[in-house]
């Protein structure tokens, strides 16, 4: 018997994805329910070969539903996610509500799956930040070979992290461009069509951007609270995908070619990094896969125990989606959820 499945934020660009991710995958879902605000009644969804009409989240019982994948914006989820943990749903966030809660597992499968047990004290598990979630599963196999003491990003991040909105914005400056119509802006603090914004999220005291206070934050509380991070995050006009420049610094030595070694047998992974032209990934290429790409692994010879390397993933699938239904497929595997109606 399989399980009971709310997909909340269902009309959204990463609601659409878990749902073909969920199918693609073969999750073991005898019912699933697309949830969203009660302007969106009766919107349909595809689901496989099935079509699905959209309930309202509001008004949608969880009392026999078994997960709540939960893609409806930080607000939402705060406002909901206790009650419907309450009523024996377990909620798996993508916003930023309950990353940084202590009672909140944030989790990447590939590289902290026990902390997973975590989830009983609130009944909620927390998704990373689209561009942390690829950037650990690139970190953690270094980590755990020759002990991270401190990173530098500069993160390259597509529009559809900004939703739906952000690509029309690109999509529809980028024609402005060539017939010579006026630029709007609306979404993003400038022009973002054949343009590159330093600024993602709200500006901080220290003048670091949210998101890039995101990135420390979270690969501290998900790889080791000792590795020190900093972060530059930049959105970039690409629709999908997100690239990374990053520059790590080791405890002990490591090179270029044991890095490339252990990449390659990492979960998560796929290493394209060829000294040639075109030997490396691209936002392009990646975008509809699953894995992490990796490429330009190099040597970095200002610092003791320093590599470079760049990181390149789909936001929308491994940054979102995708990691949410591993998490699901998690507590499936540990054997920490059974349908209610196999209980009953």
């Amino acid at each position: 018997m399989g399980f009971k499945i709310a997909v909340a934020g269902a009309t959204g660009n990463v609601g659409r994805e878990m749902l073909d991710i969920l199918e693609e995958r073969g999750f073991p879902a005898d019912e699933i329910a697309p949830l969203a605000s009660r302007r969106s009644i009766g919107t349909e969804v595809s689901y496989g070969d099935k079509t699905l009409k959209v309930r309202a989240l509001e008004d949608y019982d969880f009392s026999d539903t078994d997960l709540c994948l939960m893609s409806a914006g930080g607000e939402v989820s705060k406002k909901m996610s206790p009650a419907i943990g309450k009523a024996g749903c377990i909620v798996i966030d993508n916003s930023s509500a309950w990353r940084y809660d202590s009672d909140v597992p944030l989790i990447v499968p590939e590289v902290n799956p026990d902390a997973i047990e975590g989830f009983r004290k609130k009944n909620i598990i927390a998704n990373p930040n689209c561009s942390t979630a690829q950037l650990v599963v690139a970190l953690k196999p270094l980590h755990d070979a020759a002990t991270i003491k401190r990173i530098v990003v500069s993160t390259y991040q597509s529009v559809s992290g900004a939703g739906k909105d952000g690509m029309d914005e690109l999509f529809n400056q980028s024609r402005a461009v060539f017939v010579s119509d006026p630029i709007e802006t609306k979404k993003f603090t400038k022009r973002i069509a054949f343009n590159v914004i330093p600024h993602i999220d709200v500006f901080m005291e220290d003048g670091y951007t949210k998101e890039e206070w995101k990135i420390l934050a979270e690969t501290k509380k998900m790889l080791d609270p000792k590795i020190r991070v900093t972060a530059t995050a930049v959105r970039v006009p690409v629709f999908v995908g997100h690239a990374e420049a990053v520059n790590i610094e080791f405890e002990k030595p490591i090179t270029a070619d044991e890095a490339r070694d252990i990449l390659r047998e990492a979960p998560g992974c796929l290493v394209v990094d060829k000294h040639e032209d075109g030997g490396y990934v691209t936002p392009h290429e990646c975008a509809g896969d699953d894995a992490t790409y990796i490429s330009r692994i190099r040597e970095d010879a200002t610092v003791e125990n320093g590599l470079a390397l760049w990181v390149v993933s789909d936001n929308l699938r491994k940054g979102a989606a995708l990691n949410t239904i591993q998490v699901a497929e998690l507590l499936v595997a540990k054997g920490l959820i059974q349908p209610k109606k196999q209980a009953a």
